[in-house]
């Protein structure tokens, strides 16, 4: 049996995206929890990746990180259900969905709504207001454009996993946890409707983070 080692933090949602594609794909794998905001940690992770971030995925001695790399990597490695579509149309709109994410979505989504109206008040410390506003603003016309893709219907399709579900659930999922984000969302019909069926998938369910309960 091969040796594939996925190095990761377990509330990242970059480290998530990883673990549904193996999921997704039916891969036998070790996670190796790191947690970069830890010093011991981020000394260890800088063996295996030169910036210090996660995840990493280690298979056979043959070591890739970037998660986008690694999920694509994932797809044509190993046998079991395709996570990229056939079609050149579906497969530009995966890779599109895949930009705006990492892009545009990422940073005020997660890292200004999500850290600070979900995550700083059950660590016991005060949200930024103003960032939080910041981000709000930023996240609606990255939902617009998402939900204009959804509606089209090449990818972001219920009942598909793609490497574009892998990306994106995570975030959305960490996002719709702050009220806003979760009006926004339900604003957006056909996101909603995808996003309704993604969190209910086993690749989905079995990757989700437990949070911490607060101080």
């Amino acid at each position: 049996m091969s040796e594939l080692t996925l190095t990761g933090y377990h509330l990242s949602v970059y480290t998530r995206a990883a673990r549904m594609a193996l999921v997704a794909k039916g891969v036998v794998f070790a996670d190796e929890e790191c947690d970069p905001f830890d010093a011991a940690d981020a000394v260890r992770l800088r063996e295996v990746h030169p910036f210090g971030r996660v995840p990493v995925l280690t298979h056979d001695g043959f070591r890739v990180y970037e998660t986008q790399a690694i999920m694509e990597y994932v797809d044509c490695a190993f046998d079991g259900p395709a996570l990229v579509p056939e079609a050149a149309q579906a497969r530009a709109r995966m890779r599109q969905v895949m930009g705006i994410v990492d892009s545009y979505l990422y940073w005020p989504l997660v890292r200004q709504v999500f850290s600070h109206r979900v995550f700083r008040p059950l660590m016991g410390e005060a949200a930024e207001e103003a960032t939080v506003r910041e981000g709000l603003e930023k996240a609606g016309p990255v939902l617009d454009a998402l939900e204009e893709i959804a509606a089209e219907g090449l990818v972001l399709v219920p009942g598909r996993v793609e490497l574009e579900t892998c990306l994106l659930w995570p975030m959305l999922d960490y996002f719709r946890m702050a009220p806003e984000g979760a009006e926004m969302m339900s604003a957006r019909p056909a996101l909603s409707a995808w996003a309704g069926w993604a969190e209910t998938c086993d690749a989905a369910r079995v990757t989700r983070p437990k949070l911490p309960e607060g101080v």
